[in-house]
């Protein structure tokens, strides 16, 4: 039994050391800060390839801050971690339940990720579905948000989230959607866009399950007035707008059926911009330390479904 217990302990020991070893070769997390920082990760097509994507100001669809509308940083918040601005990286109660429910059905279906770890894993570490990857997860999460302020890790996750067919990022994705900058989104397209981020693949892809996307979004417009973000004028004028998404499935086939054209396959480097885009004034300053505009305690969206995809 003691050789055993001496056994095991080293095992572990050697498991501890793997993951501080990992962590210790990714970038440092307090280079995010830098209005001017600039990296290269991989992302991956519809078909399945893996290309370079840049995250920072050399991008061209890079939107800052302050040009993402107050509301659809709030639908993000709001539907995805309630608890955003409650937590330090991580949230205790939503693990437990994860793992609970991961127990019960045998399975690693539900993933409980907060918006700092969804961000942590899109630019540190890979899609992998293993404990390893969860803990460095949850390690780099909490540096996060010791480096960063809530503003900078909402920055980071909405240009990098996938909303289409090699459409990363709020900037492409509003220009994909509706033909239009991100400052210039209407409430209802926000909440269309948020609606997507569980899974813009499967259960919420808009060419094969539209009417989930508008149902969802739906849900999402309730929360953003139960909250505050919206007035009820607002609201009701949100819910019976229209969405211009006519020809989308057009753009969707020409988009699978014509590889993208890339010129680099490096791995993530980091690099100094030549300028970094400007900034402009959006239409609800949302500041990266505002709290929501009342307590929020509505529970996250469809948890099952909106973890099934972000693992």
């Amino acid at each position: 039994m003691k050789k055993f217990i001496i056994y095991t302990a080293l095992v572990i020991a050697a498991y501890l050391a793997y993951i501080a070893i990992s962590l210790s070769l990714t970038p440092p997390v307090s280079d995010l800060a830098d209005k001017k920082f600039n990296t290269t990760i991989q992302v991956k097509d519809w078909q399945g390839d893996y290309h370079p994507f840049v995250v920072g100001p050399k991008n061209r669809y890079w939107t800052p801050s302050s040009r993402i509308p107050a509301e659809m940083k709030w639908a993000v918040i709001l539907a995805e971690d309630s608890n955003f601005y409650k937590h330090e990286g991580f949230d205790v109660k939503a693990i437990k339940n994860a793992i609970k429910y991961d127990l019960e059905k045998r399975s690693l279906k539900r993933g409980a990720s907060t918006i700092t770890q969804q961000t942590a894993k899109n630019l540190f570490l890979s899609r992998e579905k293993t404990v390893t990857r969860k803990l460095k997860e949850i390690y780099l999460a909490y540096r996060m948000e010791q480096e960063l302020t809530k503003g900078r890790i909402i920055e980071f996750y909405l240009n990098v989230v996938e909303l289409g067919p090699m459409v990363y990022g709020i900037g492409h994705g509003s220009r994909y959607y509706f033909g239009k900058s991100p400052s210039e989104l209407t409430p209802r397209e926000c909440a269309f866009l948020a609606a997507m981020l569980p899974g813009p693949r499967l259960a919420y892809n808009p060419y094969k399950n539209l009417h989930k996307v508008v149902k969802r979004s739906d849900m999402i417009l309730k929360l953003l007035r139960k909250n505050g973000v919206l007035t009820e004028g607002e609201y009701q004028a949100a819910l019976t707008s229209e969405l211009n998404i006519a020809g989308m499935q057009k753009k969707v086939d020409q988009s699978v059926s014509v590889p993208p054209a890339f010129t680099s396959t490096s791995s993530a480097r980091q690099e100094t911009p030549d300028k970094p885009l400007e900034s402009g004034a959006e239409k609800k300053p949302l500041t990266e330390q505002t709290e929501p505009p009342k307590p929020v305690d509505a529970a996250p969206i469809t948890p099952t479904e909106s973890q099934t995809e972000k693992k």
